[in-house]
């Protein structure tokens, strides 16, 4: 196959694993134009429309759908022959690929990312945030990070951080104005900050005690997509914020922010990276999964 068609072909499968020229381009790295032309080449040659196109979306046609579901796996394969080639010199290369949630990048994958990439400096490593479920197979990510009980059972789990646990957290002048809530019903009768994930949903807060567990919904007094907007406005007084306790440990430390339910607020495992077990593991991800194995060993291990 002429080179020309491989990149053509490489390009239509970004666009349509991506539902967009634009989200494709910042991932492959040229810019959506070029891609736009490439795939319209392919579609010219072919004598076949593969992909939808309207001033908001992009989607395969069904030749489309069934040429990326032939074409990713032996894009795949190109892929990690190229990088056993490069693994012969002794070190890994090429480009990994993870989707990961907002929290889990911040506090968890920012510290590991440049060790890593000073310790492997023929990889390329490239996160994308999203807080929904996806296919990561049909997406061409290499590994997803997420934690426990979104895991699906055909994937192969690595533990990448220490246990993590939610808080509630509010400003003490909301404490003062309002009093401190004894039991989480009490907190609906409180002005709180609620997050709402990209799909639409605006989670309930789940508290555990002696086995009981309890979600509520309390008033929203702010919903946002945010963190940043969120612990800005908790510090500020406009209500009490469920997050993270690694997001606020600073605040707490000084005062500006105070716990409240702390018996309610159990530990949990952290988040997990996650791959496909029928996938063979290409030498990028294997160096990340050794390099967090033995970031946790060493952790581990000291007093």
């Amino acid at each position: 196959m002429p080179k020309a068609d491989l990149d053509d072909l490489a390009a239509f499968a970004a666009v349509a694993r991506h539902r967009s020229f634009r989200g494709a381009a910042a991932v492959v790295g040229v810019s959506a134009s070029t891609l736009s032309q490439a795939v319209r080449m392919l579609e010219a040659r072919l004598e076949v429309r593969l992909l939808n196109r309207t001033t908001r979306s992009v989607a395969p046609t069904e030749a489309g759908a069934k040429l990326l579901e032939r074409l990713s796996p032996a894009l795949d394969d190109i892929t990690a022959a190229l990088d056993e080639v490069g693994e012969q010199a002794g070190e890994p290369a090429g480009t990994l690929r993870i989707n990961a949630p907002t929290p889990a990048v911040e506090l968890v994958l920012a510290p590991l990312a440049a060790a890593f990439l000073k310790a492997h400096p023929a990889v390329r490593l490239e996160v994308v945030t999203e807080t929904s479920l996806i296919d990561i197979v049909r997406e061409g990510y290499d590994a997803g990070i997420r934690w426990g009980e979104h895991l699906a059972q055909d994937m192969i789990a690595v533990p990448l951080g220490p246990p993590q646990r939610y808080v509630v957290v509010a400003a003490p002048e909301v404490l003062e104005a309002h009093g401190i809530p004894a039991e989480p019903s009490d907190l609906m009768g409180y002005p709180c900050l609620r997050q709402r994930f990209s799909s639409g949903v605006v989670p309930a807060w789940e508290f555990e005690r002696d086995g009981k567990i309890v979600r509520i919904d309390p008033p929203a007094r702010m919903v946002s997509t945010n963190i940043a907007l969120q612990k800005q406005a908790a510090l500020e007084g406009v209500g009490l914020w469920a997050t993270f306790e690694d997001y606020v440990t600073a605040e707490i430390a000084d005062g500006r922010l105070r716990r409240v339910l702390d018996d309610w607020c159990p530990s949990f495992p952290g988040p997990f990276l996650y791959h496909p077990s029928r996938r063979q593991v290409r030498p990028p991800l294997r160096a990340f999964i050794d390099f967090v194995r033995e970031r946790r060993r060493t952790s581990l291990s000291q007093p």
